[in-house]
């Protein structure tokens, strides 16, 4: 009997030994906080020290010309987490987010610690205490602005480190608020910088064609592999977003769904910074159960604006109505031509004797509203040009009167043009260029520069089949 009650006694003081002995890196979600947490918060908020946003502890770091920068006054930010470890995708990190609905700014932490999830779970509200803390980067030059708790420098420069165990029990403090975060919603294009570290969701989303019996993850990768996303919508074509997935996920091995539908994830940077991603917090995040989506095709716009020069006389300055013919420099002008019975526009000064010759050619006004999209594409050629100042440019105008050229304001448009190494007389096509943007009367410039001296810079450029497209 003695015996037994013996070991039952050492039974019963090792368990209350256990008990009081768990170490404080084994959590549980909790209901309540411990008291020292909760006496280091109340502490924080009674101290006087000022609460900051995350954009003006950004700027702190911006303002010292990027280099990091030590917080040596009373200050604290209150935020969000919006990153979860528990599946892998993240790594002695959190991301905080400044509200937990219509977030405008996020902030990256790293901490000495695994698992983070069972203390600093999603939709946690989070103070940090920062005085004697660092903000900068964890990688020099990959624009992802970091919470740490001491720096580092080698021959690339300085950066921040994870807090101290110590660091984090004395100046992060959870308080008692778990919070529903709302996904912010994004398109794949209005993503940028501002929103690194918000939890976001992409709708009517897909994974790449080619990418079916794809898993997560690439296991001839070592660490990280990106998986291309795309999107319909009323632009030509798809819009393309990258999501990320580290080895050491959970479901690194799991295949990519083949319908299209949402995903939620954080936003945030490569490992290199070179690109923004969307992480994975877990695969309930990702509901693609819907039919793929069709893009949009050239096909399916009505075509506007229409000019094939196939009307053209050869060799006549071009006078057609409603166009621009101008010299704003020297005395060509733009010709029409015809070679093998095709037509075309062309500027050309060889042996104009200019010093300079500068012509643009200007088509009709478009009008356009507000809320259609529209597509210019065209055609292009040069012809002996040898000098990267003997250019082509296509420019836009919403002000232009049809008549003073250089008081009007022009807007250079992106597209695929000739250059020096183009086999001459070739016609190049322009690529779709997006007029969606713009409004009103739309006028669309041809401006070459060159030169009716100088061999060197007096090469001709080609215009042909313009079309202007709108649905």
């Amino acid at each position: 009997m003695t015996n037994r009650i013996l070991a039952t006694f050492i039974t019963i003081t090792m368990s209350m030994v256990m008990t009081s002995c768990v170490q404080d890196d084994d959590f549980s979600v909790p209901d309540d906080l411990g008291v020292e947490e909760n006496k280091g918060l109340e502490a924080l908020l009674a101290s006087g020290a000022i609460e900051v946003s995350f954009t003006e502890l950004k700027l702190k770091y911006s303002n010292n010309y990027k280099k990091p920068v030590l917080i040596d006054t009373d200050l604290y930010v209150k935020g969000y987490v919006s990153s979860s470890d528990k599946e892998g995708n993240f790594f002695k990190e959190i991301f905080l987010q400044n509200a937990p609905e219509n977030p405008t700014a996020g902030i990256k932490v790293i901490l000495n610690q695994v698992e983070t999830y069972n203390q600093y779970n999603f939709g946690r509200e989070v103070y940090i205490k920062l005085k004697g803390l660092y903000i900068g980067e964890e990688r020099v030059g990959n624009g992802l602005v970091t919470i740490g708790g001491e720096t580092a420098t080698d021959q690339y420069g300085t950066t921040v480190k994870r807090l101290t165990e110590n660091q984090r029990k004395q100046q992060l403090f959870r308080s008692q608020n778990t919070l529903e975060l709302i996904p912010l919603q994004l398109q794949f294009s209005e993503v940028s910088a501002a929103n690194l570290g918000l939890y976001v969701q992409f709708n009517d989303v897909e994974f790449n064609d080619g990418l079916e019996g794809k898993r997560y993850f690439d296991p001839a990768q070592d660490f990280d592999t990106v998986r291309e996303m795309q999107t319909c919508s009323s632009a030509i074509g798809y819009f393309y977003f990258p999501l990320e997935t580290s080895s050491f996920t959970t479901f690194k091995d799991v295949l990519l769904p083949l319908g299209n539908g949402t995903i939620k994830g954080v936003i945030t940077k490569t490992f290199d910074g070179s690109a923004i991603v969307l992480a994975l917090n877990d695969l309930e995040g990702v509901d693609m159960n819907e039919s793929r989506c069709t893009p949009v095709g050239i096909d399916d716009f009505n075509i506007v604006f229409k000019e094939d020069f196939e009307s053209a006389v050869d060799d006549a300055d071009v006078d057609f109505e409603g166009w621009t013919n101008f010299s704003q420099a020297g005395k060509v002008k733009w010709k029409t031509n015809i070679s093998d019975a095709n037509g075309y526009a062309e500027f050309n000064p060889v042996g104009s004797g200019n010093t300079s010759n500068i012509g643009w050619l200007i088509t009709p006004g478009y009008h356009k509203n507000a809320q259609s999209r529209a597509y210019l594409n065209f055609k292009a050629a040069q012809y002996q040009v040898r000098s990267s100042t003997n250019i082509l440019e296509v420019m836009i105008s919403t002000d232009y009167d049809g008549s003073n050229v250089q008081a009007a304001t022009w807007h250079h448009l992106e597209a695929s043009l000739p250059s020096q190494s183009t086999p001459s007389h070739e016609f190049l096509d322009s690529g779709l260029i997006d007029l969606s943007s713009y409004e009103g009367i739309l006028y669309i410039a041809f401006k070459v520069t060159g030169n009716g001296r100088t061999t060197s810079l007096s090469g001709a450029y080609l215009i042909d089949d313009i079309l202007i497209s709108e649905k």
